[in-house]
């Protein structure tokens, strides 16, 4: 089995593949007006509207009702997504820090107040964890 997504639940899917695809540098790939995805090169961000919930089972999920996971992407260089993010986010938790295990981490609230986390391993021991196999 591979873990191939997360899905975001959003009122405004705009504004919130906006902040995606400003955070990343990526482009999002838009299905339908209310559903979005931005590919990377391990993952996918879906991202949907209220709308697409009643597909699965009416009020299954939430818009910006999370407050237990926390979407990550690793980046090439943690400061520079910082840099680019400022004035852009409502929230940050976190400034990049390094954290004891060794990776350089940014934390802040997505438009949403999803939790992202942006990372850079530091560390021999970190960059060692992500190393191709």
């Amino acid at each position: 089995m591979d873990f191939v997504s997360i899905r975001l639940i959003t009122d405004d899917l705009t504004r919130l593949v906006g902040f995606y695809e400003l955070a990343t540098g990526g482009r999002a790939v838009w299905s339908t007006p209310d559903f979005a995805e931005l590919v990377t090169a391990k993952a996918t961000v879906a991202m949907g509207s209220t709308r697409t919930v009643a597909l699965f089972a009416e009020g299954a999920a939430r818009a910006a009702d999370n407050r237990s996971v926390i979407v990550e992407f690793r980046a090439d260089d943690v400061d520079a997504v910082h840099a680019r993010l400022v004035g852009h986010v409502a929230e940050v938790v976190q400034a990049p820090t390094t954290m004891p295990w060794g990776n350089r981490s940014l934390l802040v609230r997505d438009p949403d107040g999803n939790l992202v986390n942006f990372f850079t391993p530091v560390t021999p021991e970190a960059v060692a964890r992500f190393a191709p196999r």
